[in-house]
């Protein structure tokens, strides 16, 4: 397995989203009863925590006349959220929070009949990157002192991470080709699973995002080693990115609101207009920076190039991984 080609284009960085252009029908719509909120993995990852943190923000500012109804639907990687979007009975009250199984899903599994240029683009929140993590005690305090342990260990060295063919997974892949390492993979449901065993030492090292791990890393349980981000992150200096070490790659999880396909116009304007107002408001931006997330603003033009950019790209990457 050969990996060299960057998975993410175009990362924004500004510090704040542009005006969006919210269409005038928005005025006219509202939702008649509950939203589905549908979350793309399961409780405690990156996109459950976003998906109630976003719910939370709306809440309390009263911005819907009709609540949010989050529901983690993470199984199969991510295909029982993406047949319940695709099949939804009522399009205009039916949401979902993203991850890159949104791409890599209907890849792998090509007889769920998912086309995601079908579904409909809301509000991307913002990209996550990736940084290795290992326990405090495991004694490795940087990523020279991983690989000898990996090495040393020869096929015994277990790394946990979301799913098989995700996120976590293709990161992972990457890594293990450029350093020629042979790691024991175990894939979980969903990133807060990955954590936790972490924390627990049921595995030895995750490539969890920020938001996943920073809970434990404040309380002094995991030490992160090495950043797959474009350049070294504020909230670990001290951290390489790989990158730096000679290795042109780097790998970030979207964190976005799409609707189901079939959702009218009307429908598609007010939740952006929602969304937006969350996105520029002071709770997102705090939490952009505390989570270590990027801004990436988009249209809904430059949205559907995203996707078509993040399909292609991740067709290649999983056929090598596969290969």
């Amino acid at each position: 397995m050969k990996i060299s080609k960057r998975i993410f284009v175009g990362l924004a960085t500004t510090s704040f989203l542009a005006a969006l252009p919210i269409c005038a029908l928005a005025q006219d719509w509202q939702p008649k009863r509950p939203v589905d909120f549908t979350i793309m993995a399961g409780a405690g990852g990156g996109a459950d925590q976003i998906a109630r943190f976003v719910q939370s923000v709306v809440e309390a500012n009263d911005m819907m006349n009709r609540p949010l109804i989050p529901t983690n639907r993470g199984g199969g990687c991510g295909a029982d959220a993406l047949l319940h979007l695709n099949d939804a009975r009522d399009p205009d009250h039916t949401l979902m929070v993203t991850l890159n199984s949104f791409y890599t899903t209907p890849i792998r599994q090509k007889g769920l009949g998912v086309d995601i240029e079908t579904f409909t683009p809301i509000t991307m929140m913002g990209v996550d990157p990736f940084v290795l993590w290992v326990h405090t005690e495991s004694g490795i305090t940087d990523f020279e002192g991983y690989l000898a342990k990996v090495r040393e260990m020869d096929g015994k060295y277990v790394m946990g991470g979301t799913g098989a063919g995700q996120e976590d997974s293709i990161v992972i892949a990457y890594m293990s080709d450029v350093y020629d390492l042979d790691i024991n993979y175990i894939p979980y449901d969903g990133g807060g699973a990955v954590a936790r065993d972490l924390a627990g030492q049921q595995i030895m090292a995750t490539v969890n995002n920020p938001a996943e791990a920073n809970g434990f890393y404040a309380a002094g349980d995991f030490v992160p080693l090495l950043a797959f981000s474009d350049e070294r992150m504020g909230a670990y200096p001290d951290v390489p990115t790989i990158k730096e070490l000679g290795h042109d790659f780097s790998y970030y999880n979207q964190r976005a609101i799409v609707g189901a396909p079939g959702m009218s116009d009307e429908a598609a304007a007010y939740y952006r207009e929602v969304f937006g107002k969350v996105y520029e408001g002071k709770d997102w931006q705090d939490y952009l920076a505390s989570e270590s997330l990027s801004p990436l603003p988009m249209n809904e033009a430059e949205t559907r190039k995203y996707w078509a950019t993040q399909v292609a790209n991740h067709r290649e990457l999983l056929s090598q991984i596969d290969g």
